[in-house]
């Protein structure tokens, strides 16, 4: 089920936002007087199709939802009627091809700020960026946070909730910045400057310099009551019901539900005495954890969940939007800024500045499909925002096959006062594909190695 959850919204994220790169060529032929023969959604048999008359476009729905295509009247790709060479894409002027080749990307950019328009105004509930323990050695740590400290803003930019300080820093860091400022709140109520120094071996891969920034988010101590008892569990099979307090474990005094989650998780398949408090009577209960497959080890876990004071999870979390209005140039500018940073990073990976390793594949992009669809709405459309951002940038890149490729051919004719020679286009054309199947290969072979890791 899980995986054909997270197929079904790969397949819902790609569908879309490539179609709405192929509109791009379509709505822009169509206003240029180009005549466009097929605009298909998918690629493959044909499921379904519709076409008023033998003149007019052909729509259709094909088998493979992964992409589309846009087939227009051009005399390099096969016989064209007389009728139709005004119409043929060969024939136009520089600028309607320019215009119409340029569209399908510059729709994917348009595309993700109208998405990320939409996540501003429906707006999320978050975390609040509230910092966790300080783990020693880290880059938080030299920097001086503390646990506690509440994230205001990163660079200027202000950050509601944990994932947008953390997406800011991120983005920041591996934006070639050395020095990334924040402000904080710190339990004391006094506002901050502190800096992070990060190095260039720090920003070679993502993962890695996520993981030593040193920020963890900030969870309260609750104390170990059992809330909910699921069922076929460890736990119901052990007798323990809703409200009981757990005082020791093996004769180890427990103090609070994370302490208690670590010692079960240390445990599979090894039975645990257990002094257990109900309605103010000691029981002594005898539990076994379930051993469940975590990565390449076997944990403990028994199926309860944490009692948690009312009023809680609503303290440690806020709702953050923007009026339509002022969501606009916020759309624009997440936009640009993810722009930038695409662009940035692949010159760094050309380079060798960077790790391929910040390279995501299909296999990658599938699973946040599936995994942001589960945090909701919000959380889905504002993934395809960055991945109509990534299409757009993609595509814009002056490597032949390419939309940018095309470009540059164009380009080149403009300056030289012909176009460039059929020969020439094809040889380019193929270094393009070798170059674009390395890429692609090397994408999956970094998303096998996550997926093995």
């Amino acid at each position: 089920m899980d995986f054909l959850h997270t197929l079904f919204f790969f397949i819902i994220a790609i569908g879309i936002l490539i179609s709405f790169h192929e509109f791009g060529h379509f709505w822009v032929a169509r206003k240029t007087g180009v005549k466009v023969l097929r605009f298909s959604v998918g690629f493959g048999k044909v499921l379904w199709s519709k076409q008023k008359t033998p003149n007019d476009t052909e729509y259709v729905i094909s088998a493979v939802p992964l992409g589309g295509y846009v087939k227009m009247v051009d005399e390099r790709e096969g016989e064209v009627k007389a009728e139709d060479l005004p119409f043929a894409f060969n024939r136009q002027s520089i600028g309607v091809r320019t215009a119409i080749v340029a569209a399908g990307p510059l729709f994917n950019l348009m595309l993700a700020i109208m998405l990320f328009w939409v996540a501003l105004v429906v707006g999320e509930t978050g975390l609040k960026p509230i910092l966790g323990e300080i783990k020693p050695g880290t880059l938080a740590a030299t920097a001086g946070f503390a646990e506690g400290d509440e994230i205001l803003a990163v660079n200027s930019k202000e950050t509601k909730t944990w994932t947008e300080a953390m997406s800011a820093l991120i983005t920041f860091a591996m934006d070639g910045e050395s020095k990334v400022a924040i402000k904080v709140k710190t339990v004391t109520g006094e506002q901050l400057d502190k800096t992070i120094n990060i190095s260039e071996s720090d920003r070679e891969d993502s993962e890695k310099l996520y993981d030593h920034l040193g920020f963890t988010p900030w969870s309260p101590k609750l104390k170990p009551i059992i809330n909910e008892v699921l069922p076929d569990s460890a736990a119901l099979a052990a007798g323990l019901k809703k409200d009981d307090l757990i005082v020791s474990a093996d004769g180890n005094p427990i103090s609070d539900w994370l302490q208690w989650v670590e010692y079960v998780k240390q445990r599979p398949e090894i039975a645990i005495k257990l002094a257990v408090e109900r309605q103010g009577v000691p029981l002594n209960i005898i539990i076994t954890p379930k051993s469940v497959q975590a990565g390449e080890k076997a944990e403990g876990k028994i199926g309860a969940s944490v009692y948690m004071p009312e009023g809680l999870l609503k303290s440690m979390t806020v709702e953050y939007s923007l009026p339509p209005l002022e969501a606009v140039p916020a759309a624009f500018k997440t936009t640009y800024d993810y722009s930038v940073i695409t662009l940035r990073m692949m010159g760094k990976m050309l380079v060798g500045k960077a790790s391929v390793k910040n390279l995501s594949g299909p296999i990658s992009i599938a699973q946040i499909a599936g995994q942001s669809a589960n945090m909701g709405f919000v959380y889905f459309i504002k993934f395809m925002g960055l991945v109509s951002v990534s299409l757009g940038i993609l595509n814009l890149l002056p490597v032949p096959v390419l939309d940018g490729g095309h470009l540059m051919f164009f380009g080149i004719e403009a300056i030289k006062g012909s176009p460039v020679s059929e020969k020439a286009q094809i040889f380019f054309q193929q270094i393009g594909m070798a170059l674009l199947l390395l890429l692609m290969v090397t994408a999956m072979v970094v998303d096998v190695q996550r997926l093995i890791h």
